[in-house]
């Protein structure tokens, strides 16, 4: 077990690693490039950390990023993959309360993703989608992921300042 929990950690702060390069950019596309990335790592992470429904709705994440990072996310595909989200992440929740809160992250975003373009909108989206993943990733153990989270959302809230003087 101990060793799934490092190899869950090492996976979680990869993917930190690229949602963080992802709130540097200027460019909508750059940014969700990387957030498909991150997405890969979050799902390898969520296998050793069993949290099935964090897997399961980041699996439908990294569908909506990549068809979003192709241009290709239409508002059907949008509301398929919402309802997806909740089906399959209520099916494999087996964290209880807790195994809610990245179906709520995921779902809203994906809303969020097909509704704005505009960065600073992204930027707020993505920053109630990183406390609530802050919530999940201390209950599961997730230190790097809980603690870049909460680094990252200060520096999103930094970015959303700056690009608000602009």
């Amino acid at each position: 077990m101990q060793t799934y929990l490092i190899l869950g950690n090492i996976f979680s702060l990869l993917s930190e690693i690229c949602i963080d390069i992802s709130v540097l950019k200027k460019n909508k596309n750059d940014l969700r490039y990387w957030q498909v990335i991150d997405v890969i790592f979050c799902i390898l992470s969520n296998i050793a950390l069993y949290t099935y429904a964090a897997l399961t709705t980041n699996s439908v994440a990294l569908i909506r990023n990549i068809l979003a990072y192709k241009n290709k996310l239409t508002k059907k595909t949008t509301w398929i993959l919402f309802v997806l989200c909740i089906i399959v992440g209520l099916w494999a929740n087996n964290r209880g309360v807790i195994g809610l809160f990245p179906i709520i992250a995921s779902a809203s975003y994906t809303i969020f993703m097909f509704t704005t373009k505009n960065e600073q909108q992204m930027r707020w989206a993505l920053s109630s989608n990183l406390i609530l993943w802050f919530i999940h990733d201390i209950y599961v153990q997730a230190y790097p992921s809980a603690l870049t989270d909460i680094i990252l959302s200060i520096w999103t809230f930094m970015q959303i300042y700056k690009y608000r003087k602009q």
